[in-house]
C-alpha cells in the first residue's frame, strides 16, 4: 500500500512538474493575439497620456482665463476704466 501512494504522489508530482514546463513554454512565445493585445493596451497608455497632458494644458489655460477675470474686475471695481 505504501508502494502505491508514493508512486501516486511521484506520479502527481512529476504531472503537476509537466504541466507546469508545458505553461512557461506557452507564455514565452506570442500569437497574434497577444501581439495585438499589446498593441491595444499600448494606444491606450498614449492616449491617457494625451488625456493628461490636454488636461493640464486646459487647467493652466483656465487659471491664466481666471486670472485675467480678477485683473479685469480689479481694473473696473478701481474706476480704471
Amino acid at each position: 500500500m505504501r508502494q502505491v501512494r508514493a508512486l501516486t504522489r511521484t506520479s502527481l508530482i512529476a504531472l503537476l512538474a509537466g504541466m507546469f514546463a508545458i505553461g512557461i513554454s506557452a507564455c514565452e512565445d506570442e500569437g497574434p493575439v497577444e501581439e495585438a493585445g499589446e498593441a491595444v493596451e499600448e494606444t491606450g497608455d498614449t492616449i491617457e497620456e494625451a488625456a493628461d497632458d490636454a488636461e493640464g494644458a486646459a487647467e493652466e489655460a483656465g487659471d491664466e482665463l481666471e486670472e485675467a477675470a480678477d485683473r479685469v474686475e480689479e481694473e473696473t471695481d478701481s474706476g480704471g476704466y
